[in-house]
């Protein structure tokens, strides 16, 4: 259900399904967190900050005490897991992810869903340093290249390396994105696929708007300027099937033969994802939706249907469709490049979060 059509339609449903995907045991939930986290976090100032900086990510017309109500929980939310979890590090949007899961679930039961999600699926980001997020990010210009080449060449040309996607990344498209339904569909995307699926969901709003981008000047400050504006009317459930399809067919396995530094991220090493993924095989449902897709595209369009799959003619990749295991068990690694995004980018377009 979370990743067909329309997802899980329903907070009442995500309450009950979040959890299973994150193998979160309901019955065993920890207490709330106390104040007394706040008098001995190095963390508390920056954190109270940025959750005063949210206000556009509570529901419009929210009475003034309830919302006030719930940034007091989210500071102390993110201020357990950070005490119960000390080698992780807090990071500038975090809290738009833990503000998505206490919108939803309430915030005990998103205490215990935030700690899981932190220690597995966002563990690169909380790393002392950006290098884990830089590689991860380094996905980005592969995928657009097995799909299009030519908005690959263009973007390379215009050296805008990625930089315009690190928001997305880091916070699920939580703060890019301004309609709350968009927001919890992508997550129960995002939860019951690989730690590595919000990157193949970049590529394919890039990819989405190619004309766009080839239209534009080639140089760096006007493509990062077309891209970093996300639209607000993408199509979303499309562009959510496309990603799934094209995880298929270029898995983080095959892009990670020319990566350098493929053990040093978190993903790669999953292993209660994998557990959890023995259970829910959500690759066994992309790969069994993409071949419906080809069978019916075959019957309707015969030789048309490459061009509407997404897929580069170089080599055969769907013959290894039949070989592939789990999902997480085609690992995921990062795709080292010799400049950064991060090391290059102008300083004047470095404000990430407006």
């Amino acid at each position: 259900m979370a990743i067909s059509e329309g997802g899980l339609l329903t907070d009442e449903i995500r309450c009950k399904v979040w959890p299973k995907l994150l193998s979160v045991n309901t019955d065993d939930l920890p207490p709330l967190p106390g104040k007394e986290l706040r008098e001995d976090s190095k963390d508390y100032q920056q954190v109270l900050l940025d959750v005063r900086r949210s206000l556009r990510r509570f529901p419009p017309g929210m009475p003034d005490d309830q919302r006030e109500g719930l940034q007091e929980e989210l500071i102390d939310i993110i201020l357990h897991v950070l005490k119960r979890n000390p080698q992780l590090h807090y990071y500038q949007g975090y809290h738009d992810i833990v503000v998505t899961f206490l919108l939803v679930v309430g915030d005990r039961l998103a205490t215990a869903l935030v700690e899981k999600l932190s220690t597995h699926h966002l563990r690169d980001f909380m790393d002392p340093t950006m290098d884990n997020t830089k590689h991860i990010l380094n996905y980005l210009m592969p995928i657009i290249d097995q799909v299009n080449p030519e908005v690959h060449d263009f973007m390379q040309s215009a050296e805008v390396g990625t930089i315009f996607a690190l928001s997305w990344l880091i916070t699920w498209f939580g703060h890019v994105l301004s309609d709350f339904r968009h927001v919890v569909r992508l997550y129960d995307f995002f939860l019951a696929c690989h730690p590595l699926m919000p990157i193949y969901f970049a590529a394919v709003i890039v990819l989405h708007r190619e004309q766009e981008v080839l239209d534009c000047e080639c140089d760096m400050a006007s493509v990062h300027h077309l891209l970093s504006q996300i639209p607000q009317d993408l199509p979303y459930e499309s562009l959510i099937s496309k990603a799934g399809d094209l995880f298929v067919q270029f898995p983080p396995s095959e892009l990670a033969k020319e990566a350098a530094q493929a053990e040093r991220t978190a993903a790669s090493t999953f292993k209660d994802f994998e557990l959890a993924s023995v259970q829910q095989r959500p690759d066994t449902v992309l790969r069994q939706r993409f071949r419906e897709r080809l069978r019916g595209e075959e019957r309707l369009q015969g030789e048309e249907r490459t061009k509407s799959i997404l897929t580069k003619p170089r080599t055969n990749r769907f013959v290894k469709l039949a070989v592939m295991g789990l999902t997480v068990a085609l690992g995921a690694a990062a795709l080292a490049v010799v400049k950064s995004a991060l090391e290059w980018a102008p300083k004047f377009e470095l404000q990430i979060f407006p």
